[in-house]
């Protein structure tokens, strides 16, 4: 699975972003989509994932101001992101996994920089 991000860029504390993450292959044949984020110095960490049910969650920090969604017709999934905080400063990444046979594989995207700053 390749999968291509984009959407991040710098926005001022408050404001909103929309990453989008488009996957090469049909998004219903993944068994969870999602978006982590890294900064520097800092673990990778979950931010929010979709399955091919429908079904999200999110870590904490980011409920009530971040929504993940989907278009299955563009095999891609979206990470709308609003009220937007300097520690939300990061790279984001697209991850997909994939079950085989009980064997979870993940894929990830390239990233894409986030800036919350004034």
């Amino acid at each position: 699975v390749q999968l291509q991000a984009s959407g991040g860029g710098l926005v001022q504390p408050g404001g909103s972003l929309r990453l989008s993450c488009e996957a090469s292959k049909n998004i219903f044949s993944i068994n969870a989509l999602g978006w982590y984020r890294q900064a520097p110095g800092n673990q990778r960490e979950l931010v929010a994932a979709i399955t091919k049910s429908g079904s999200t969650n999110y870590a904490d920090s980011m409920k009530g101001r971040f929504t993940i969604s989907r278009d299955t017709a563009k095999n891609t999934v979206y990470l709308q992101m609003n009220s937007l905080k300097p520690e939300d400063t990061a790279v984001y990444f697209c991850n997909a996994k994939l079950v085989v046979l009980g064997i979870t594989k993940n894929y990830w995207g390239q990233g894409t920089q986030v800036t919350v700053s004034s």
